[in-house]
């Protein structure tokens, strides 16, 4: 039924097992361990690519975070609508959520494909997928320091004395992988809550999963190995070392590229910006010596279009206020139109007086 997954597991791995079958021995223990190994590494690498995208959809998700909580508060009955506004936002950002779930995807049917591939090396069987009866036997037969990749701590006694091999041998061999392997998955763990902002802890729903990661995981793992074959555990530790080893070099590439990006904004700004000093003049700076038409002075000699009189000097008119001008002898005039400088009236007003 799942033949697509395991025939391509068996064959990364009868690969690897040919390349260190040469150095060690075709039924060496380390042979079909680093052929185990190698395989994680192999598909963890194909899945390199995919994994920062995944970080970067989740830098971006952290972002707009807050959007995304008035988006839920806005249409908290209306879950169609804010399934779309979601969507509508999530597509503006360039963020695709089902991007960021594709290593995690693909490595559930490679554990799946691998577990069944190394269940079925049993003594006695003949091909399995893409090894012979040779390397079925060569797998049984191999031994990593007194007991055989496909026994695990539950198995019946029978079953060991098939693999020629003990529990203790198995204890002294599973008990230490599966500490080791729950305490890299709780620091795998760990180190993937830490790159989190405080907005993004702050969920409800983000700290529960937070706290499966961190605690429930691992415990999973360390229960689990009492059930799962060496091989398989091998699997889990190798596996974890490489994510381990991943986020803390993608997660310092982007730190990187972020902080040159944020210098390179920061510098354009700088550059922008005027000098220490100088004020900013929103209007064009003016000719050197020119003048405003209002503030000009006429030149010397120059005449007055058209006729003109000068402004300073009104005419005399009926409605022209006193002047404060000073007299020809230094004291101020105070001649009112209509009368003589003497304040007398002129010659018809005195006549009607005397009338």
């Amino acid at each position: 039924m799942l033949n697509f997954i395991y025939y391509p597991v068996s064959f990364i791995l009868w690969c690897w097992h040919w390349v260190f079958g040469h150095i060690f021995g075709e039924s060496s223990g380390f042979a079909w361990a680093l052929s185990v190994v190698f395989l994680v590494f192999t598909l963890r690498a194909l899945l390199f690519k995919p994994f920062v995208g995944q970080v970067r959809s989740m830098r971006k998700m952290q972002e707009f975070a807050p959007e995304l909580q008035k988006i839920k508060k806005k249409y908290a009955n209306d879950r169609q609508r804010q399934a779309q506004e979601m969507q509508k936002l999530q597509s503006e950002h360039g963020v695709n959520p089902l991007g960021g779930c594709l290593p995690m995807l693909v490595q559930i049917p490679v554990f799946i494909g691998l577990f069944h591939v190394l269940r079925s090396f049993k003594p006695g069987w003949g091909e399995v997928y893409f090894f012979d009866a040779a390397g079925v036997k060569s797998f049984v037969e191999a031994k990593l320091f007194g007991a055989n990749l496909s026994t695990f701590i539950t198995m019946p006694e029978r079953e060991l004395a098939q693999f020629a091999t003990d529990r203790n041998a198995v204890l002294l061999v599973a008990i230490p992988m599966m500490i080791v392997a729950s305490i890299a998955t709780h620091f795998t763990a760990r180190h993937s809550v830490a790159r989190q902002t405080q907005a993004a802890a702050d969920n409800p729903q983000t700290a529960i999963m937070n706290k499966l990661t961190l605690y429930i995981f691992p415990l999973g793992v360390l229960v689990g190995g009492l059930f799962f074959p060496i091989a398989i555990l091998l699997y889990w530790l190798s596996n974890n070392a490489w994510t381990l080893a991943q986020q803390h070099f993608v997660y310092h590439r982007i730190d990187r590229e972020e902080a040159q990006k944020k210098e390179a904004a920061t510098q354009q700004r700088q550059a922008l910006a005027p000098r220490p000093g100088v004020k900013p003049r929103p209007g064009a700076k003016p000719a050197p010596g020119a003048k405003s038409a209002a503030g000009a002075k006429p030149s010397a000699g120059a005449k007055p279009a058209g006729g003109a009189k000068p402004a300073g000097k009104p005419a005399a008119g009926k409605d022209t206020p006193p002047s404060d001008e000073p007299a020809a002898n230094g004291k101020p005039s105070t001649e009112i139109p209509g009368l003589s400088p003497d304040r007398s009236p002129g010659k018809k007003q005195g006549n009607k007086r005397r009338r």
